[in-house]
């Protein structure tokens, strides 16, 4: 499914408009992508639009109070991983992902398949949700999202 993600992000962030989702499955079907990735994903990318726009029903996506403290339960926990929890606390810190976005990259990556979750499919979850939002987060913070840090060599 994060393929299918990132050929979306790939082709669709630097438009100003977010598609439909029936022109991303047109697509993504046309380059050949496995129907079951092709499904995965569109359900993912639902599942985001929904979080985008939040209801009466979702107040919490709104805006949380920003003198609170948030506290991921065992489940998040387990299905994020400390590498993916220690990631959001440093764009959290670095004041690139406001409190109401972090909520939408966990409900988003506890959405996804895998547990922990990798940190390139947290960081792929971070861009998607940045791109829905209408964010862009400033030179420094995306290289950090799009670098592969496998392949840096210590100083």
């Amino acid at each position: 499914m994060f393929d299918v993600l990132t050929f979306v992000y790939d082709h669709y962030a630097a438009g100003t408009a977010y598609p439909k989702l029936g022109h991303i499955e047109r697509q993504l079907q046309g380059v050949g992508f496995e129907r079951t990735q092709v499904e995965a994903a569109l359900s993912w990318l639902h599942g985001l639009d929904s979080a985008a726009h939040p209801s009466p029903l979702k107040p919490w996506l709104v805006q949380p109070d920003p003198s609170s403290v948030r506290i991921y339960p065992a489940r998040e926990q387990a299905q994020l991983g400390s590498r993916a929890l220690r990631f959001i606390q440093f764009l959290e810190s670095a004041g690139a992902l406001p409190a109401h976005m972090r909520e939408v990259v966990i409900e988003r990556a506890t959405a996804a398949a895998g547990q922990p979750t990798a940190l390139n499919d947290l960081k792929i979850i971070i861009l998607m949700v940045y791109w829905r939002f209408g964010y862009e987060p400033d030179a420094l913070v995306l290289d950090e999202l799009c670098d592969d840090t496998s392949q840096r060599v210590p100083h």
